[in-house]
């Protein structure tokens, strides 16, 4: 996990380094309109702070120290919400595989918007935003695992060896961090996919796919017994969130304006001229 990070954190400094050399170097051809406007002196400091943060953070919550078998004891299950009650009970190391297949599968699966011309063309652009996504991402979970402290369904359950039950990261329950990465690279994607190529019709189908992606990795860590419905319900809100509000706010708004003024000079009147554009 740590190790992922890194190389994350490493690819950071080279695709934003690019990014600042794309948006500052002096082309002698026409100028394209850029689908997305970035900001250097933000958006790459940002970028590397949350990733600084999100190593910090994962070396935190994944270093904790083991949970002493006395507090293990004192977990009643009996005071859990009626809502998530039931996930003690579960425990699959299969489901868990799985979810994890999901989880490291889904981070580079945006690598495969290359293959498009037009985003591959703005590729160092398009991957600073995706950093930037990750990493936000990584940010929340890690903060909110630290502060929440809530133990994960396995660790009430008697059935699941007790080394696994007392281990550090037992209490990394809230929120469901593997359905929040998903929701945010595959959402990232297709949100993306879609600003590149606004006359696609049937967009909904990439966020479907993106939806039942995560859906399926939020399925599959209740199953596990990993974390409960309300910690993957909260994942499953974040990622999507920050997978799609990252590349909208950075989306260039230099459009055509529909409300345009010229001045009017004739012989018997003098003034302005208002033009609206109907329709998109």
């Amino acid at each position: 996990m740590k190790l992922l990070f890194t190389f994350l954190a490493a690819l950071c400094i080279v695709t934003t380094a690019q990014a600042q050399y794309t948006d500052t170097t002096i082309s002698p051809k026409p100028k394209r309109e850029q689908v997305y406007k970035i900001k250097p002196w933000l958006d790459i400091p940002l970028t590397a702070a949350m990733s600084g943060w999100t190593l910090y953070g994962f070396s935190v919550v994944y270093g904790r120290d083991t949970v002493p078998f006395a507090e293990l004891q004192a977990l009643d299950r009996n005071k859990i919400n009626s809502f998530d009650r039931g996930t003690t009970k579960n425990y699959s190391t299969s489901a868990k595989s799985a979810s994890d297949y999901f989880f490291y599968g889904s981070m580079p699966l945006p690598l495969i918007l290359l293959l498009d011309k037009k985003i591959r063309r703005d590729g160092p652009r398009v991957g600073l935003l995706y950093l930037e996504a990750l990493s936000m991402t990584g940010t929340i979970y890690t903060l909110s695992a630290m502060s929440a402290n809530r133990f994960r369904p396995y660790a009430y359950n008697p059935d699941v060896k007790l080394a696994t039950r007392t281990r550090g990261g037992a209490r990394n329950s809230f929120f469901g961090g593997h359905a929040a990465v998903v929701g945010t690279s595959t959402f990232f994607m297709a949100k993306v996919y879609a600003d590149y190529h606004p006359e696609m019709r049937n967009k909904w189908i990439l966020y479907s796919v993106a939806g039942a992606a995560t859906l399926t990795t939020g399925i599959l860590r209740i199953k596990a017994g990993q974390h409960f419905p309300t910690d993957v319900l909260v994942g499953m809100a974040i990622g999507p969130v920050v997978g799609v509000l990252v590349p909208h706010f950075h989306k260039n708004k230099n459009k055509e304006r529909k409300l345009a003024l010229y001045p009017n000079f004739q012989r018997d009147a003098t003034g302005f001229t208002a033009l609206y554009k109907l329709g998109k």
